[in-house]
């Protein structure tokens, strides 16, 4: 299982989520050395997203996540301080719909002292 998550940051939630470099080859094929790709990703209310994956043309890969991302931290409410979890399950014969899973979490502070994370559904 391939698996990344993130504590956002404000660019995270106004921009686009940038992701670890490690969970590239997790992604589909980036058709013949394109610089995106789109997947599917199910949420906690079993509703899909469709993500796409960028990277730069030259240098450094910096993969982000545009599309889709920001109706989802919008539907969600996310704010920074909260945390994102994007998964990926070895698919065996057809046992599920959709490879990957993203799961969004809120941050839990009580007089300013961060208690842990509640599952957003």
């Amino acid at each position: 299982m391939a698996r990344f998550s993130k504590v956002l940051r404000k660019t995270d939630i106004k921009k686009r989520l940038s992701v670890p470099t490690g969970f590239l080859s997790s992604l589909p094929s980036f058709n013949g050395g394109g610089l995106s790709v789109d997947f599917q990703a199910v949420d906690g209310s079993d509703r899909v997203w469709t993500f796409r994956c960028s990277i730069r043309k030259k240098g450094h890969p910096k993969p982000v996540i545009s599309k889709g991302w920001l109706a989802f931290a919008d539907n969600k409410n996310l704010r920074g301080g909260d945390k994102v979890q994007f998964s990926r399950e070895k698919n065996e014969a057809g046992a599920k719909r959709h490879a990957y899973e993203i799961r969004a979490e809120k941050e839990i502070k009580i007089f300013g002292v961060v208690f842990g994370y509640e599952p957003i559904i």
